[in-house]
């Protein structure tokens, strides 16, 4: 039984959330302090953390840049803040999923189902020893490692799958939408959006100059391209 936690200081919320997960199948810990959440969410017990904004002691994105800086487990945000400049933030900062309150509760479970099976999809890759190498990017598919120039690149998941795809398919051009349906896949509720936000985060990481990217090159109007 995959283990959910919930970091919500919304006591109504979080105990919807969790009565619903539970009907699907799923075990949740509900926690309403920032800090204490943080402290469960590093203890490597649960498969997927949903996590507040607005949290006492220790906000949501505290949480999210710590956790992601030792584990890749899955962090979908649950937030009543809907702005685009915190939806960006909370994915910069290493979350791999945004749902607006409200929301159904449908959806989040659609959600955490999705995050689950590619999350433990990538993990069960490990089989295969196969290194990708190209200019001075390593991609390492048995260990899920990124290094640039020998040096290691932490990801989230969802930015080591999209750019393993990339660096799979090199030299072809896709259109948001392929990219977006091969690697989000639709049971996801999102939009096309989210996959520039996810490039510009992937090239932070791995480029010299975001602005003249190396290895993931747009092509305006038409999609992406990772030149070999």
């Amino acid at each position: 039984m995959n283990s959910i936690l919930i970091i919500e200081d919304d006591v109504n919320i979080a105990e919807l959330e969790r009565d619903y997960l539970k009907l699907n199948g799923y075990r949740a810990d509900i926690v309403h302090d920032g800090a204490k959440g943080l402290q469960m969410a590093l203890s490597g017990a649960y498969d997927v953390i949903l996590v507040d904004l607005m949290l006492p002691n220790k906000s949501g994105f505290e949480i999210i840049q710590t956790v992601r800086k030792k584990s890749e487990i899955p962090i979908i945000v649950v937030s009543a803040k809907s702005e685009d400049i915190d939806k960006i933030r909370g994915l910069d900062y290493g979350a791999d999923d945004y749902l607006t309150k409200p929301f159904s509760p449908a959806e989040l479970a659609a959600r955490i189902k999705s995050h689950i099976k590619r999350y433990e999809r990538l993990k069960g890759t490990g089989v295969s020893s196969e290194i990708i190498n190209c200019k001075g990017l390593e991609i390492n598919t048995s260990s899920h490692k990124v290094f640039v120039n020998g040096k290691e690149v932490q990801m989230t998941s969802k930015e080591y799958e999209l750019l393993l795809f990339f660096a799979s398919n090199p030299n072809i051009v896709f259109t948001k939408e392929h990219i977006f349906n091969t690697i989000w896949g639709e049971e996801y509720y999102g939009d096309v959006a989210t996959v520039p936000v996810h490039i510009q985060k992937i090239r932070k990481k791995i480029e010299k100059d975001t602005a003249n990217p190396e290895y993931i090159e747009t092509l305006w109007g038409t999609g992406y391209r990772f030149n070999s």
